[in-house]
């Protein structure tokens, strides 16, 4: 199921993916940023303690940063894998 604009409590998650209960894929957090970095992207995440919402779920969870240069055009990403 996909989750955008889930509140947790500390801000915002731009999108949020929940998995089937029967399957063994990650949840995934990801979160937009313009005119930043992808680290800062993923730095928010975690400062705002956004892996907090899913609250009883249990497993790998994936981090997604995504940053967006408008002077340059170009699109960064960082990818982080954790456990909860």
């Amino acid at each position: 199921m996909k989750v955008e604009e889930l509140p947790t409590g500390h801000g915002i998650a731009d999108v949020v993916f929940l998995p089937k209960r029967d399957t063994s894929l990650p949840a995934m957090i990801v979160e937009l940023k313009w005119n930043e970095t992808a680290d800062s992207a993923i730095q928010q995440i975690k400062e705002k303690r956004y892996p907090a919402i899913l609250e009883g779920y249990v497993g790998e969870m994936v981090l997604v940063g995504i940053n967006y240069d408008e002077k340059s055009k170009k699109h960064s990403c960082k990818i982080e894998m954790i456990e909860i």
